[in-house]
């Protein structure tokens, strides 16, 4: 489960990046700047995708015992 968690951590910092570098490199002229805003809209799309991909592993693990939560017991 470590392992899972930090490969879905490692993608979401690696697209978040990929966004970024899109972002960076400016808009030339109109039909090549669409194109470089539909890779930055692709790649926060696909951060989206890991965050929530994520999540759902988490949960999945918890229902099936995998990890135990852990922290302030509830009504203290």
């Amino acid at each position: 489960m470590n392992y899972l968690v930090a490969l879905a951590f490692i993608a979401i910092l690696a697209s978040l990046a990929s966004a970024l570098f899109f972002m960076l490199r400016g808009s030339g002229d109109s039909k090549d700047g669409k194109r470089k805003a539909s890779n930055m809209a692709r790649a926060l799309a696909f951060r989206i995708g890991f965050s929530v991909l994520l999540f759902i592993c988490i949960l999945i693990a918890w229902k099936l015992g995998y990890i135990q939560p852990t922290g302030i017991p509830a009504g203290k």
